[in-house]
């Protein structure tokens, strides 16, 4: 008989974390997906557990950690919405790197698998790139039994919340899609969704891992 898996998500109220609920849910490999949420979802599967968790609070959501052997991690803010670097950084940088340490050591740990974004970088002049790439670095330290980061290009899809660089970018964006190399091109949430379900399931077991945003396209279709 084989046994299922359980799936952890962070994140799953976001653009691309929404999507991947839906197809953690229904996927036949997982037989619980825990949702770390601040509110309940409006989502109902017997598959489905929601834990209400406070991210300032490491201690009061690691048991379930404990528990997944996948953990998907699709944490992000914008400064805009966060109101500061600061906040932002908490989000974007703290919050998955704590959900990392707390999963290190346990013995149902098989994957972590985390959103960063085209263009991280530890030493970048840009705010956003260079908190992307500092949370990629020091994920890469901890030496997870397997890592995987998926960079994706700008995300195509109906965000609960209105952005209007994203907006923008996105109509030039496929404006221009025939003379843009792929690397850079808009993505779809449920393709970078799909795209991490299939690293889950197909990926390397060890070592660390970096897709980019035309490798997720292949990935994803």
């Amino acid at each position: 008989m084989i046994q299922m898996k359980t799936a952890l998500l962070a994140g799953a109220t976001g653009l691309v974390g929404g999507q991947l609920l839906q197809e953690l849910l229904h996927h036949p490999e997982y037989g619980e997906v825990i949702a770390f949420v601040r509110r309940p979802l409006y989502v109902q599967h017997p598959k489905l557990k929601q834990v209400t968790v406070d991210y300032d609070n490491p201690a009061s959501y690691a048991d379930p950690i404990q528990t997944a052997h996948d953990i998907f991690c699709c944490l992000g803010t914008t400064i805009k919405t966060a109101g500061s670097q600061d906040a932002f950084r908490q989000v974007d940088y703290t919050y998955p790197l704590q959900l990392a340490q707390l999963a290190l050591g346990s013995p149902n740990l098989q994957k972590f698998l985390i959103i960063t974004a085209l263009g991280s970088n530890p030493a970048s002049k840009i705010f956003y790139n260079r908190v992307k790439g500092e949370v990629e670095r020091d994920l890469q330290a901890l030496a997870l039994p397997s890592l995987h980061i998926f960079r994706p290009s700008l995300l195509l899809g109906d965000r609960q919340e209105f952005r209007l660089g994203e907006r923008v970018g996105s109509v030039f964006s496929r404006a221009l899609a025939f003379a843009t190399p792929k690397k850079y091109r808009p993505i779809q949430a449920l393709t970078v969704a799909r795209a991490m379900l299939r690293v889950a399931q197909e990926g390397p077991s060890q070592g660390a891992h970096v897709y980019e945003s035309d490798q997720l396209q292949t990935l994803g279709r």
